[in-house]
């Protein structure tokens, strides 16, 4: 029996140990995706979001990509960490990649010109519930995952790689797979000071 809502929600983490394994089938993962994409709400039902899942060698050349794009940039010396970090992605079973289509938000900005400056940001906050959905319902399914925000190192190449339209911005990126290492302890604040009830 799959996990209810509430335990889903105070489970998922940040997963960083994943394997090259997965718990459930690539067609399940498939149909995650897309209920995740239909039923996420957005801003005027403008129905932004656009995302890529590759899986195998496609996601191996993501992360191929994106430690050349950061060899250029990251100190010799320290890139060894940087290498690691990348090298822990990449040994996940696959990768999601979450876009926006900044063709959907320029035609809303022209049509409702009072909201024009929200569009952009109701976009973003649309995006980061679609992440979240993902995220969830991959911890659902027995997967760990992390979110990462690569995007302008890496854009243009992905976007040549894998022919993504030129209007799809790029947002941020979730290697998945199975976990192999437990998530680290996590502090909360006082609900107190965050949470104020009248």
């Amino acid at each position: 029996m799959s996990k209810d809502f509430y335990t889903a929600v105070k489970e998922r983490r940040s997963i960083y140990g994943i394997s090259k394994e997965t718990t459930i089938s690539d067609v399940r993962i498939q149909e995650v995706v897309k209920d995740a994409v239909k039923h996420t709400p957005s801003a005027f039902n403008s129905q932004s979001a656009r995302v890529v899942v590759l899986f195998g060698e496609n996601h191996d050349k993501l992360w191929d990509i994106t430690k050349e794009s950061l060899r250029k940039i990251v100190p010799e010396k320290r890139f060894s960490a940087t290498e690691e970090k990348i090298n822990s992605f990449q040994n996940g079973y696959g990768t999601i990649l979450f876009f926006e289509d900044m063709s959907v938000i320029d035609s809303l900005q022209k049509q409702f010109a009072t909201y024009k400056d929200n569009f952009p940001i109701w976009s973003q906050q649309s995006s980061g519930m679609l992440q979240y959905v993902v995220w969830t319902s991959l911890e659902v399914e027995g997967l760990g995952a992390s979110l990462q925000h690569y995007n302008e190192l890496i854009e243009d190449e992905v976007k040549q790689q894998w022919n993504i339209p030129k209007n799809w911005k790029i947002i941020a990126q979730m290697p998945f797979g199975k976990p192999i290492a437990p998530a680290g302890d996590k502090d909360f604040m006082p609900l107190e000071e965050r949470v104020k009830i009248f």
